[in-house]
């Protein structure tokens, strides 16, 4: 079994007015998470702002969020880095901090070769007992995986799926099909969700799950019933708001959203920002118009 089918949320880091993690609001995001149907969460990675987290930051908020989850879904660490060693430092932290398993982005700014990647995994995979999702988006760290070595890097143990964020369908369908039947596909789009299930995939790896997790569970779930009306229904309904949340560099544009929620996650960490002024009404009509706010 994969270590979830449906939606896990990329949840956003809050932060107060003095930029520091604000763990009160963490507390009420994870009961709505939970509340609304979200099947795993997925805390310290792009959308948490992990970049700009420090080591004793990442540790503490997976740690605080794995306690409050108390095993009610799983809890995904992010862990990757630039380079193999503080790859490994990060996930072993995450592994002391509580995770269940680890999300781990190909390595950025160095980049590496497809053989490169094929080994940063597997030292890395001797050094971690947690499974891990190998994290592909390419638009962030100008390095693809390419489905050949996708299939090379499900063969090592502990490896059990990908999120698979390159924007690529015909790409998505090649690791598919070269990829073992158990390993897991997750959209990390979120307007290829049902793309990506239709392919073989086992659900989402999603920014939108911050805003309107039950939406993209509800997706996962139809098409697993045969209801592909109902599951093509919720994916054209998203398809603006998805949009929206990338009108600007994530996660500015949906912890602008979440703010006017109600939910007090506060602005991004230096060097991202608010939104430009010209941005906000184009998102806060995305918003309303979905039913948000």
């Amino acid at each position: 079994m994969p270590i979830f089918q449906g939606v896990g949320t990329a949840i956003v880091t809050p932060f107060n007015e003095q930029g520091e993690v604000d763990y009160n609001v963490l507390s009420k995001f994870i009961e709505f998470q939970i509340t609304n149907d979200v099947d795993a969460l997925i805390v310290c990675g792009t959308t948490g702002e992990a970049a700009t987290l420090t080591y004793e930051e990442r540790f503490n908020v997976v740690k605080f969020v794995a306690e409050q989850v108390a095993g009610r879904v799983p809890v995904i660490g992010g862990g990757g880095s630039n380079s193999t060693p503080n790859t490994i430092r990060l996930c072993q932290d995450v592994q002391e901090a509580g995770a269940d398993a680890l999300l781990v982005v190909t390595p950025y700014y160095n980049k590496t070769t497809q053989k490169g990647l094929v080994e940063h995994y597997t030292m890395l995979a001797t050094e971690v007992d947690l499974p891990i999702i190998v994290y592909n988006v390419p638009g962030r760290t100008g390095l693809n995986i390419e489905p050949e070595t996708l299939a090379k890097i499900a063969q090592i143990d502990k490896i059990v799926g990908t999120k698979e964020a390159a924007g690529d369908i015909v790409q998505t369908a090649k690791m598919a099909a070269l990829v073992p039947d158990d390993f897991a596909i997750y959209a990390g789009n979120c307007n290829e969700v049902l793309p990506t299930l239709s392919l073989g995939g086992v659900g989402c790896i999603s920014v939108m799950g911050n805003v309107a997790p039950k939406d993209l569970h509800d997706i996962c779930v139809a098409f697993r019933n045969g209801d592909l009306e109902l599951a093509k229904k919720l994916q054209h309904k998203a398809l603006a708001l998805v949009d929206a949340l990338f009108y600007e560099l994530n996660p500015i544009p949906v912890k602008h959203i979440l703010t006017q929620m109600g939910f007090a996650v506060g602005v991004s960490r230096a060097p991202l920002t608010t939104l430009e002024e010209g941005s906000i009404e184009i998102i806060n009509k995305a918003a309303r118009d979905y039913g948000l706010i």
